[in-house]
């Protein structure tokens, strides 16, 4: 990794400063359907999936605005991490261990994804100067309480926000298909499926390379 990082900074350090080129929040799940050794799949999983070489050499050259909100039931959303900006590799390495050592906020709550939409979308006002704003958002299960997450759909589309997500179908086989017809929105916007806990280190791998190489590359 130490090879890659120095080639990666080697890159940047001879390329044209860029303005934000991506906000993305990182929304997940801690209802009460994740227990606490699934949660902390979640946290480390993502940990280690932004200090992947690739994935944090894209972060710092798009000079990425990242954020981390927890989300359960009806008004409980918290922004635990807020944004951050990612201009070096210290600063995603702190990052992702705020992440791994950020404390889970509650336990046994409803799924509430538009509710979770909606606390997300309004914080991208603060960083508006970012070409691409990109929620991010892991679950294992429906939503069962609160606005239906389809009702955002003019208003996230009105902000220029995509939604994608993954679906942990720990215990919902058909979530991926409910992901994909009711929460997933914007250009190019896609699901990833994990079939369980135990897979989402390497799914939310992929997906992160998904959003941050290729989609980065198509946008400029």
């Amino acid at each position: 990794m130490f090879g890659l990082r120095a080639f990666a900074l080697t890159t940047l350090l001879s390329s044209p400063a860029l303005a934000c080129d991506l906000a993305l929040a990182l929304a997940v799940d801690v209802s009460g359907s994740v227990d606490s050794q699934e949660y902390r799949i979640q946290m480390d999983g993502l940990a280690h999936a932004l200090r992947d070489p690739i994935i944090s050499e894209a972060l710092v050259r798009g000079q990425a605005q990242l954020m981390l909100i927890q989300w359960t039931g009806s008004s409980r959303q918290q922004v635990t991490i807020p944004w951050t900006t990612i201009d070096s590799f210290d600063a995603i390495d702190r990052f992702a261990d705020a992440v791994a050592a950020d404390k889970r906020v509650w336990r046994n709550f409803s799924t509430a994804i538009g509710e979770a939409l909606a606390t997300t979308m309004v914080r991208f006002d603060e960083v508006a100067d970012c070409k691409r704003h990109l929620i991010d958002l892991s679950g294992d299960g429906m939503s069962n309480e609160g606005v239906e997450p389809t009702s955002l759909r003019a208003d996230l589309a009105a902000r220029n926000i995509t939604v994608n997500a993954i679906a942990i179908e720990q215990s919902e086989p058909d979530l991926t298909a409910y992901f994909y017809e009711n929460v997933i929105m914007g250009d190019g916007a896609f699901v990833v499926t994990a079939g369980g806990f135990r897979d989402y280190p390497e799914r939310i791998r992929k997906k992160l390379l998904r959003e941050v190489t290729e989609q980065t590359a198509a946008a400029r």
